[in-house]
């Protein structure tokens, strides 16, 4: 049983506080509800008597949320080639209401849209709503705002993008490459104007 001023995940909706909890009469049938507040002032109701089967849970605390984002400076994990099987495969994920797995979810679908062929229509909506969920729940743990930690994810995702999609360039042959781009030479100590 949750109070009001808890800090819950919703899975599929997010992270919000609880405002009140209230009994309300729906078709007839009176129930007890968690009334909570979302990012962006969004209200929902939960069902008190359904929220454990939901899957409804207290957010997690400043350490997880560290490894959390840690998991957005991993590579990606594998995802089915068949989109139909990929969708359902992040939905799954999605659903499940487990932050690490919605971290694995907006990871791997960004990679996916920095990379060519970038994302079908779902899947750029599927991306959106992971972001959304996870930065709902980031933003209470860490107790930032909402445009902080939607930087703190793009940032982090960049990094691992660039540390495991990016062509290697080794360090060593970058100053070479760059002389030789400037300065023509073939080898000789001359320069051979008849190329």
């Amino acid at each position: 049983m949750f109070h009001v001023g808890d800090k819950i995940v919703y899975p599929m909706h997010g992270a919000g506080t609880i405002d009140a909890i209230e009994e309300k009469d729906i078709l007839g049938e009176k129930q007890s509800y968690y009334i909570l507040t979302m990012p962006g002032e969004v209200k929902v109701m939960v069902p008190t008597n359904k929220a454990e089967e939901i899957g409804v849970r207290g957010i997690i605390d400043k350490a997880e949320a560290e490894k959390v984002i840690n998991v957005l400076e991993e590579n990606e994990t594998e995802m089915s080639m068949n989109w139909n099987k990929r969708y359902r495969d992040n939905m799954e994920k999605m659903k499940s209401g487990d932050i690490y797995e919605i971290a694995d979810v907006v990871r791997n679908l960004a990679f996916k849209q920095k990379a060519k062929g970038g994302l079908s229509t779902g899947e750029k909506k599927m991306l959106s709503n992971a972001k959304q969920i996870l930065v709902s729940e980031l933003v209470l743990a860490e107790h930032a705002s909402k445009e902080e930690i939607e930087e703190l994810i793009d940032t982090k995702i960049n990094m691992s993008f660039a540390e495991y999609k990016l062509p290697e360039h080794p360090m060593e042959n970058i100053g070479e490459n760059i002389v030789n781009k400037f300065i023509p030479f073939d080898g000789t100590g001359t320069e051979d104007n008849n190329k």
